[in-house]
């Protein structure tokens, strides 16, 4: 099962299955999904195969549990958080934790939202979860596109993608989820920034081996899991790109350059001190990647954040094939 292996494991089950079991198989998928209306759907179903596992047979947090940033226990200041503020108050979810379910379904002063990652393309992106007048709760299809995770609404079964918010399968086909800003950072970061803040803990500790990555030596794969797409050829497939709407930069570049703004006003700075989630058996033991944060200033000069990721560059590259992405 795809959330239990090491990527030396994956790499051996993706060159051992059989293309049937991979593929799309819609037949199979209507005896699984009889809810989902199959006949509307935005992209091919050859680009959707299985990732291993069954409809949420990866379970997403549908009642989260959460503690104040001081009463956080076992989590190391270089851990990466998804740090979300709404309205003045701030939660922090753990990779550690994220990686083991992917969805989480929260309501976060007064807005519904749903915080999402997919190990597999490092996308971590935060989606407020109304839509076409209602609220809706998300799962685990079990699929992948283009290596990243599709996910379903429990009020319609439709399919979404994690990457885009966009609805692709079922009633809800061309639908799209507002993203909501939020920061990939540091533990120590997030409880600088937000003392008051509070941090999603496993409701069920034993459930999982939180802290542990069960990709562990992903960082390192020369190419990402269970993807057929094409390769972008001025970076690794996994090296991290920070992305705005269709606009990315290496992050070795950044890096290296430490701060860059843009004409437009964009302000893009790296920071020595997080973990990757996905190099290490042990999470808090990963390689430092650093601390990327994108902001824009504002009329009064002000910086404010603004919506970005850090994604890998093939995940990128697989949504926005025209886009450069900027090296040097």
């Amino acid at each position: 099962m795809r959330p239990y292996l090491n990527i030396t494991v994956l790499a051996v089950l993706a060159w051992l299955a059989a293309p049937a079991q991979l593929q799309a198989n819609p037949g199979q998928w209507r005896s699984e999904w009889p809810k989902t209306d199959f006949d509307k759907h935005s992209v091919p179903f050859d680009q959707i195969m299985s990732g291993g596992v069954t409809k949420d047979r990866i379970p997403s947090i549908d009642q989260p549990r959460f503690v104040a940033v001081a009463k956080a226990e076992g989590l190391a200041p270089t851990e990466p958080v998804v740090g979300l503020t709404i309205n003045g108050r701030s939660r922090a979810y753990p990779l550690s934790v994220l990686i083991w379910h992917e969805i989480v379904n929260d309501l976060f002063a007064g807005v519904p939202v749903a915080v999402t990652f997919c190990p597999l393309c490092n996308a971590a992106v935060v989606f407020d979860r109304r839509v076409a007048g209602q609220t809706l709760e998300f799962g685990t299809t079990g699929k992948l596109r283009y290596s990243d995770l599709v996910m379903y609404d429990r009020q319609s079964e439709s399919w979404w993608q994690q990457f885009t918010g966009e609805a692709i399968i079922g009633a809800m086909m061309g639908e799209k989820l507002r993203f909501l800003p939020a920061r990939l950072e540091s533990f120590a970061k997030f409880k600088a920034r937000a003392p008051e803040g509070e941090v999603l803990v496993p409701s069920n500790p034993n459930m999982r081996r939180y802290g542990m990555n069960p990709y562990a030596g992903y960082d390192s794969s020369h190419t990402p899991f269970l993807y057929r797409g094409k390769l972008p050829e001025v970076v690794a497939p996994l090296a991290r790109v920070v992305a705005v709407g269709d606009r990315a930069w290496s992050v070795d570049f950044l890096q290296i350059k430490k701060r860059i703004e843009t004409k437009d006003g964009l302000v893009l700075t790296w920071e020595y001190g997080q973990n990757s989630a996905l190099d290490s058996a042990i999470i808090a033991e990963g390689y430092d990647v650093g601390n990327v944060l994108v902001q824009r200033r504002d009329g009064d000069g002000q910086l404010v954040d603004v919506l970005y990721r850090v994604d890998f560059a093939f995940a990128f590259y697989a949504f926005h094939p025209t886009a450069k992405i900027i090296v040097d």
